[in-house]
């Protein structure tokens, strides 16, 4: 097994390799789902690359991607490996919902806990938040999930600053994970800075910009049915073309640093903090391998300015998320005050 730096996520001693794999590639949204042998393959290669930091959740497949997950696990030292997955999205009739409640979390976790085939959860995250339930309701939930030994570590996704705040006020939050990579910024201005100021680790999804800086879409092809051209508006007609040109820039100079594109991406995302462990992912082996080569980029402060400069928010078109999706996000995300 290889060497990756650890870090710790939150004070609560939660520690974790600095690259994580995101497994939701493997199962659905980015076109024709790898078959079984070839995902678990794939896992079985990160952890031999030294990464043990595995994210997942209920609504990948729906389900699917936590059994293959699991399956992956079960020739794996499960005390070596730090397991996360999520709850709270549900798509009923073709609509997309988020819940909550105290009763809904204990269910979610139970059924996650069979499919995965173990008996704890390192790093359980609410993958939205209810905004018709107050956190501390479904906070409240977790921690006893902590206390009967289900869960070990509890972590929110797409919250807002109250909703962490008041969260870590009913239970210590490890964890929060968040989109964040050279073209998602806006998490910088309040979100980051209150989970530092709390102690909180950050978990940074979509690091690549959902691939975009891997140069999928121009340099490979997006697969029909692909989820990006649907749900992804930076992806689709004069968006798309205008965004080429981050792309450009961003290439130009990962051929100074002598490295790709998504290399240089990566890095940078890497170079935010010892509290900072994205989870990109991929479905090939040689991904993967690019991906781990990239936390040997060393990048000065000049640098890492440099490359942000690259790709300007203002210049960045469209929205990361369809309108219905995007209501679902951080910036929608506060619960009613407990009764």
């Amino acid at each position: 097994m290889a060497s990756i730096p650890r870090i710790k996520l939150g004070t609560q001693g939660f520690e974790v390799t600095k690259l994580g794999l995101g497994c939701m590639g493997l199962s659905t949204f980015y076109g024709t789902p790898v078959a079984e042998e070839d995902g678990i393959s794939l896992i079985h290669h990160a952890f031999n690359r030294g990464i043990t930091f595995f994210d997942t959740a209920d609504m990948y497949g729906p389900f699917t991607n936590e059994v293959l997950v699991g399956k992956a696990l079960k020739s794996l030292p499960r005390e070596k490996v730090q397991l996360a997955t999520k709850f709270g999205n549900v798509v009923i009739e073709g609509v997309f919902h988020v819940k909550g409640s105290a009763e809904y979390v204990r269910k979610a976790c139970e059924d996650s806990l069979k499919r995965l085939d173990v008996e704890y959860i390192d790093l359980y995250y609410q993958h939205r938040v209810d905004t018709t339930v107050p956190i501390e309701e479904t906070v409240g939930e977790l921690k006893k999930l902590v206390q009967e030994g289900k869960v070990k570590y509890i972590g929110l996704s797409e919250a807002s600053v109250d909703t962490i705040r008041r969260a870590h006020a009913v239970h210590p939050i490890t964890a929060v994970q968040l989109e964040w990579s050279l073209w998602t910024r806006d998490v910088e201005d309040d979100i980051i800075p209150t989970c530092r100021d709390l102690g909180i680790g950050i978990v940074p999804y979509s690091p690549l910009g959902r691939g975009f800086f891997a140069g999928k879409a121009i340099v490979e092809k997006l697969d029909e049915g692909d989820s990006r051209l649907v749900r992804q508006p930076r992806f689709q007609g004069e968006n798309f073309e205008k965004n080429k040109v981050l792309f450009e820039r961003v290439s130009a100079l990962a051929k100074k640093h002598g490295c790709t594109p998504a290399q240089l991406a990566l890095a940078w995302v890497l170079h935010q903090g010892n509290d900072v462990a994205p989870i990109p992912g991929t479905s090939k082996v040689k991904n993967l391998d690019e991906n781990t080569a990239s936390l040997e980029i060393s990048l000065s402060h000049q640098e890492l300015n440099e490359i942000a400069a690259a790709v300007p928010e203002h210049e960045v078109a469209g929205l990361r998320y369809a309108d219905f999706i995007y209501k679902k996000t951080w910036k929608f995300a506060n619960t009613p005050q407990p009764k």
